[in-house]
């Protein structure tokens, strides 16, 4: 194989197979000498790529993991199935797929062929998720233009359903996408009504990016995340509650859902709960579902409620 860079990129989609690779058997692969093989190797290493050499009878050649990402080689399958995986969770808006997988996503989106965006998209439309209550779902595809726009610092043009029904267009520059409790928000700045605005992803419509480039702009928070929490909660009562759990904070730990709450310990067998929410109903269902005794000590609203509640049930139940 005389050609180079083809040579290069073949030795570097063997290499990323994780195995170690003979000298021997990688130039029989590549059609060359051992001698171009440890030339290739070492422009590899030129270029980032953390080779890592053994000597001796069985040694050989192997990628290892470095300091820095270099670029990976993916082929059809690989891409396809990294392509559907990063769809389908960013259309569920699961906690912990943040904007950098939606990044990931556009970056991959943009430089798959055709063959494979077709294929992408076919599996996407054939796949239908189960149903999540508490999940709002978007469109993954709305998701990377935004977050295109955002890296290119580029101007977009929408159309936004606001929650009264009322639709508009929107001519904004992008600044960042959020993603809270399981929705996706876009923070944005809005040039027609000259102010920073929140947008709910899943009302967004037809994001069409124009190529004007936008200014860089200071965002009035310290970032997109606190001014997202601080705009869904200015408008909106909200409720603290405290309670003691009859539970050890290990058993109740992480079953409290998507209500902002705090957990001290008493003892071993009770622990203090803080919460913060905009419903009594949220909290009631947060505490019920917790499987455990335990005593409201505020809001009286919150006691009122979970008396209506017993006695519903023990009206359901007689």
């Amino acid at each position: 194989m005389s050609d180079t860079p083809a040579r290069l990129l073949t030795l570097l989609s063997l290499l990323q197979t994780p195995r170690e690779w003979p000298g021997s058997e990688l130039a029989r692969r590549l059609e060359v000498s051992l001698r171009t093989v440890r030339r290739d190797i070492d422009r590899l290493r030129d270029l980032g790529y953390p080779v890592e050499a053994t000597m001796g009878a069985l040694g050989g050649y192997r990628l290892v993991a470095g300091a820095a990402m270099p670029p990976l080689l993916l082929d059809d399958e690989e891409a396809v199935a990294i392509a559907v995986g990063l769809r389908t969770a960013a259309g569920q808006a699961v906690t912990g797929i943040d904007e950098a997988a939606v990044r990931a996503l556009a970056k991959l989106e943009q430089v798959l062929p055709s063959r494979l965006r077709y294929r992408v998209s076919a599996l996407g439309a054939a796949t239908v998720p189960a149903p999540d209550a508490y999940a709002t779902p978007v469109d993954p595809a709305h998701l990377t233009a935004l977050a295109a726009a955002i890296t290119n610092r580029e101007r977009v043009r929408l159309r936004y359903t606001a929650a009264d029904g009322a639709g508009s267009r929107r001519h904004v520059e992008p600044h960042r996408l959020v993603p809270a409790g399981r929705r996706w928000y876009l923070v944005a700045y809005d040039l027609d009504r000259d102010g920073w605005r929140i947008f709910r992803v899943d009302r967004i419509d037809g994001p069409q990016p124009t190529g004007a480039r936008a200014a860089p702009r200071e965002l009035p928070a310290p970032d997109a995340a606190a001014y997202v929490t601080d705009k869904l909660y200015s408008g909106v009562p909200v409720h603290s509650a405290v309670a003691t759990l009859h539970a050890p904070i290990e058993q109740v730990r992480g079953r409290l859902g998507y209500a902002p709450a705090d957990l001290e310990p008493i003892d071993e067998g009770t622990c203090r709960l803080r919460s913060h929410t905009d419903t009594l109903e949220w909290l009631a269902f947060a505490l019920l579902r917790l499987d455990c005794e335990f005593e409201v000590h505020e809001p009286p609203e919150l006691r009122e409620h979970l008396r209506t509640l017993a006695g519903r049930l023990g009206r359901a139940t007689a």
